[in-house]
């Protein structure tokens, strides 16, 4: 089995956000980079079918030089290869594109993606891409088992969890629960000095349109100021809730 795990670089969630350029653009200056936790969940799921399965695995971003860092340490996790494409992934639409022509070059059977990013959640990449390559799509997907061609998957759903029935090619957007949280992997030295050798293959783009553009940042508001109310004095907390929170 050959799998492709798209693999976003995303800013740790500790790190502190910052906007230059009149709030356009996003201030990367101190900010530490991760592997986007609902693609490191798939990761793992893919470790464990490489250890399990024989399969294959390769992982792949869209970004510049920058992102090279994060494509190693999944290199390091286990991966056998990464792909680059050398463009910046201002856009989810161009970045699903560009993906699908990885996959369709590839000849992948499984292609594990996280069903969002953490920096900007938009949410489109993983079924845009399954309608490109025209591939069986499971989104928010928890559970995953394949045989042969032929896969069980289980996904949230509003209420409750739906089991499916469906078959490779297959695109997955995962997220927690994929895999337990207790069993992401942490690059050993052995894996680190190994990653160094692997093939990192950069491609160039194909040049998709970019349909939106990020044309404003803006932080959350600050919270406001504590109102505490003396728990006999029911009548203002009314009032307040009632008259200044506007929430009753």
């Amino acid at each position: 089995m050959n799998i492709l795990v798209c693999i976003s670089h995303v800013p740790d969630t500790t790190s502190k956000i910052n906007f230059t350029n009149g709030d356009a653009e996003f201030d990367t200056n101190g900010v530490q980079f991760v592997i986007n936790p609902n693609d490191e969940f798939g990761l793992t799921k893919a470790m464990f079918m490489k250890e399990k399965q024989g399969a294959t695995v390769t992982v792949v971003n869209v970004g510049g030089p920058e992102t090279e860092p994060t494509l190693r340490k999944a290199l390091a996790i286990g991966a056998d290869s990464a792909i680059r494409v050398n463009t910046p992934a201002t856009d989810g639409f161009a970045v699903a594109k560009e993906l699908a022509e990885v996959v369709k070059n590839g000849n992948y059977d499984l292609v594990i993606a996280g069903k969002e990013s953490l920096d900007y959640n938009g949410g489109m990449v993983p079924g845009m891409l399954a309608s490109l390559t025209n591939s069986n799509f499971v989104n928010a997907c928890i559970s995953l088992e394949v045989e042969g061609t032929n896969a069980t998957a289980i996904r949230e759903i509003d209420g409750g969890k739906e089991t499916i029935a469906t078959s490779l090619p297959l695109i997955v957007g995962g997220q927690k629960g994929l895999v337990d949280e207790s069993e992401l992997r942490i690059p050993n030295m052995r894996g680190i000095m190994m990653a160094r050798k692997k093939p990192l293959q950069v491609v160039e783009p194909i040049n998709s349109d970019v349909a939106s553009k990020a044309v404003k940042f803006e932080k959350p508001a600050p919270k406001s100021a504590v109102k505490l109310i003396d728990a006999d004095n029911i009548d203002e907390l009314i009032n307040l809730l009632h008259n200044e929170a506007k929430v009753i």
